[in-house]
């Protein structure tokens, strides 16, 4: 399986990062594999249906900061991967979710609990690279393992008392995608020997652009169809997941300033969405209403916030390529 790597600007940092990233894909899919067919199945499902490999380029991208790619780099690179595919399996359970990169999520096919087991699985493998990199490498593994499952504990909790929903599920978004990739970014410029500086730039911008990846994914989710995303339009509305674009309504109810569709619109967001025609209805709506503007335009906040996270780090191809990969992230809202 080749791995497609986005156009980042200059095509000889291109053509290495193809190379390498080709390497972990060959070495994610024998770390998947497993003696026991159905085990084997089961944990390169998800593999299998492909992906964007943000993580592992980030990591193959963010060693430019060092001495550049190496066998650590390319452990840490299939380990991330490995992590993110374990909370795939995860999310998926625990959202219902029927589709997962255009294919049936494991959890339609074996169950929830062999899905679940095999997230666990496939964390386990990613753990066991780790732990050859070194104690500061597990600790980043295992801060951020601890705050994908907080992320995910404060979403299924839901805000406090008083809490504002806003803030919270920002923090949800920073706990659930950004600690990995902000972990990626760390991956590629520790292993590499890259500064201190550098190593805090990246991880600074990592954090901030995974959040403005989740938040274009809340308006891709509710703009696109199921053969684009390789998931079902609108799972988080029938689930009741509130993402940004319905938090942002109800901040404009809680403040009064709600047009008359919008109010219709949260009415019906609280009925019942069983049915694929009511919910259509409300995504049909949903897409007009100027809030997914506003979404969109809070996706471009935090890109551009990532990237003035790189202002300490000279000026380089691989700057220049993070800057072009944090647009690419919330360009797929056009």
């Amino acid at each position: 399986m080749t791995s497609s790597l986005p156009t980042l600007g200059d095509t000889e940092l291109e053509s290495r990062l193809a190379t390498d990233l080709d390497e972990v894909e060959r070495r994610l899919v024998a770390a998947a594999r497993h003696s026991e067919s159905i085990v084997d199945e089961t944990s390169r499902h998800l593999l299998a249906a492909g992906g964007k490999r943000i993580r592992p380029v980030l990591v193959l991208l963010t060693s430019q900061f060092g001495s550049g790619v190496n066998e650590s780099v390319l452990q840490s690179a299939v380990a991330t991967e490995l992590t993110h595919l374990a909370t795939l399996y995860h999310d998926d359970v625990m959202d219902s979710a029927p589709l997962r990169r255009g294919a049936p999520s494991a959890h339609e096919v074996w169950g929830n609990s062999v899905a679940i087991l095999t997230g666990d699985l496939l964390f386990a493998r990613a753990s066991k690279l780790v732990s050859d990199l070194g104690p500061r490498a597990v600790r980043v593994q295992a801060e951020a393992f601890e705050r994908l499952v907080m992320g995910q504990l404060h979403e299924t909790l839901g805000p406090g008392d008083g809490e504002d929903p806003i803030p919270h599920y920002l923090q949800v978004l920073a706990d659930k995608t950004g600690s990995l990739i902000a972990a990626a970014a760390c991956y590629g410029t520790m292993l590499s020997g890259a500064e201190e500086s550098a190593q805090q730039a990246v991880i600074a911008y990592g954090e901030k652009v995974g959040v403005a990846f989740q938040l274009a994914d809340d308006v891709i989710d509710l703009i696109s169809d199921a053969e684009t995303t390789g998931k079902t339009p609108g799972t988080d509305l029938r689930e009741g997941v509130a993402t940004m674009p319905v938090l942002l309504l109800r901040a404009r109810a809680a403040a009064g300033t709600l047009d008359a569709s919008g109010e219709q619109l949260l009415a019906d967001l609280d009925g019942d969405l069983s049915s694929d025609d009511a919910l259509a209805d409300v995504l049909s709506r949903l897409r007009a209403h100027d809030v997914l503007d506003e979404a969109r335009e809070m996706a471009r906040r935090w890109s551009a916030d990532a990237v003035a996270e790189l202002t300490p780090l000279p000026e380089s191809a691989s700057r220049d390529a993070l800057e072009v990969f944090a647009g690419l992230l919330v360009d797929r809202m056009a």
